[in-house]
């Protein structure tokens, strides 16, 4: 499975850069994972809702 980062809480638009960018600092060994096996290890769901659903 791929990673698809559009949908990662970490990956927010930086003003500066007029870009996005992923706010994670991963050390050598996990980007090295990441490039490798498609795979991120902080990689959480954007769920802006999960408050919302857990107060119902």
């Amino acid at each position: 499975m791929g990673v698809d980062c559009n949908s990662c809480s970490f990956y927010v638009y930086d003003e500066e850069y007029d870009d996005y960018d992923c706010q994670v600092n991963m050390d050598e060994d996990d980007y090295v994972r990441f490039i490798s096996e498609k795979t991120c290890p902080y990689y959480q769901l954007d769920d802006e809702y999960k408050v919302v659903r857990h107060q119902m």
